[in-house]
């Protein structure tokens, strides 16, 4: 019989949507066969593969860069694209970033600078870009077997020693900048014995700092560094292979004009 309650007057309607809005049996049966809620996987660790691509990217994109810079004679870019390359290298290291963006950008600056640098030397002295270009691959690969055979071990007073002989560089270089600044001749770099001897140690320390990239990169892949640092190494030995390039080229520009 009917409710004279109003509140249960249309009691059998609501019931009716009731049943029509709760969830069905095959509904709750596959709700439960659902899996259990699972974590997102953790970043994938750093490998060999990781460092290798990210090089071989980084070094394309300088390479390409300094092709067209080269190969159009935009000498002119070569003071910009030092500044760019300087502040991005100095973000990239304080900061210790890994943004592809940041790095893909030092290696269009630093491509654009050893372009111009290239063919002023290349339009002096024939031959002598894929001479320097044999020069450093030799060098790098020549200190990837030192390290695989363990011919020279990284010890932590090796690692002391080259860091506190590029310290060491680096001050005498920047002295010979301030030199050349108030229009002095710094023996370091006017092609004589002394020029000469000076780019040759840089060629070794930078020979041996391949060492501790190589160590480094080892060890952060012992100890499951994330694969986008990969990033920062492929930066870290662009920077190393930039500088070991830059004096090759020099010394075989001194030993060229003789």
């Amino acid at each position: 019989m009917p409710s004279s309650n109003p509140a249960f007057r249309n009691m059998n309607k609501v019931l009716d949507a009731q049943r029509a809005a709760a969830p069905s049996s095959e509904y709750l049966q596959n709700i439960y066969d659902q899996p259990a809620y699972q974590a997102p996987p953790a970043e994938r660790g750093l490998t060999v593969d990781d460092v290798v691509a990210k090089t071989a990217t980084v070094l394309g994109v300088a390479i390409v860069a300094g092709a067209i810079t080269a190969w159009t004679g935009a000498y002119q870019l070569a003071i910009p694209a030092l500044v760019v390359g300087l502040v991005l290298s100095l973000i990239v290291i304080f900061k210790q970033s890994t943004n592809p963006a940041l790095i893909l950008g030092y290696a269009v600056a630093e491509g654009v600078l050893l372009g111009a640098i290239t063919g002023v030397f290349e339009n002096r002295y024939n031959g002598i870009a894929i001479q320097a270009v044999l020069g450093t691959l030799g060098v790098f690969v020549g200190m990837l077997v030192v390290y695989k055979t363990g011919a020279i071990r990284v010890t932590p007073k090796f690692t002391k020693m080259i860091i506190g002989a590029m310290i060491g560089l680096v001050i005498m270089m920047v002295g010979n900048l301030l030199i050349s600044m108030f229009g002095g001749v710094s023996p370091l770099r006017d092609g004589g014995t002394f020029a000469i001897i000076f780019s040759i140690v840089c060629i070794a320390i930078a020979a041996f700092s391949f060492l501790l990239d190589f160590e480094a990169i080892d060890q952060a892949i012992k100890a499951g560094a994330p694969a986008k640092t990969s990033w920062y190494f492929a930066f870290g030995l662009m920077v190393t292979l930039v500088w070991l390039y830059l004096e090759i080229l020099r010394l075989l520009g001194y030993m060229r004009s003789e």
